[in-house]
């Protein structure tokens, strides 16, 4: 990877920033991706942990283990020397997740909304929302919540004015031009147009989050019957 094509910044005593971009796009979001993968089967002396975000990396690492006097400079080095070997060319595989979503009015309180805006019934937004392929960008704002690229510009819709101060767990959402998940009971302004009964955040599970960086999330519409007997067999 050419050396102008990215940035490593020392954001604190533990902690390096490695920067793909500046813009929120596919390719980065690859690039993130195959840098975090080489990481998770190579980690360099002292790594502790990555943190993958929309445009750039964040690296933990233990500065009593990095021989050096000044254990960012080296950590530097480290970074880039993995990044000219890393073959950022290469093909990665997708890994798509199916999310099975109740879009009925009693798990949809903002559906009506989002149809009224966009000059749409809300079938038609049940059928634009579930037809779509969805990158997952990065985690964040609550353990598990993934933030989504690809939705469809018919049913962009601006974030509630006013939070609601309790979303519940498996809330599916829009804000602006993104579409997410609530994976636990948390406050929040997206327009909640259903909900999954899939567990995107669970700390008895080995992977702890249902979705990854650069996962491709697919979502397909079920009954309420269905979705109570998902969220039973699941319980």
């Amino acid at each position: 990877m050419k050396e102008n094509r990215f940035n490593i910044l020392h954001t604190s005593e533990i902690s390096a920033l490695v920067e793909f971009g500046d813009k929120i796009d596919k390719t980065v979001n690859k690039n993130i991706r195959i840098f975090c993968t080489y990481l998770e089967k190579n980690p360099f002396c002292g790594l502790i942990e990555y943190v993958p975000y929309f445009t750039s990396v964040s690296i933990i690492y233990d500065p009593l283990k990095i021989k050096s006097n000044v254990p960012f400079e080296s950590v530097k080095s480290k970074l880039k020397n993995i990044l000219r070997v890393i073959d950022f060319s290469q093909s990665y595989e997708e890994n798509i997740v199916e999310i099975p979503v109740c879009y009925g009015r009693e798990f949809a309180p903002d559906i009506e909304y989002v149809a009224e805006v966009n000059n749409l019934t809300v079938d038609e937004v049940i059928e634009i929302h579930s037809k779509g392929k969805y990158l997952v960008y990065m985690i964040g704002f609550a353990p598990g919540f993934p933030y989504l690229g690809g939705l469809s510009e018919r049913i962009y819709t601006p974030r509630r004015k006013s939070p609601r101060t309790a979303i519940p767990e498996g809330s599916v959402g829009i804000a602006g031009k993104q579409t997410g998940v609530y994976p636990i009971e948390t406050p929040g302004g997206w327009q909640i147009i259903g909900r999954t009964p899939l567990k995107l955040f669970d700390l008895k599970s080995s992977e702890k989050t249902l979705l990854k960086c650069g996962d491709i999330a697919k979502f397909y519409p079920v009954s309420y019957a269905e979705y109570t007997r998902l969220k039973e067999r699941i319980l």
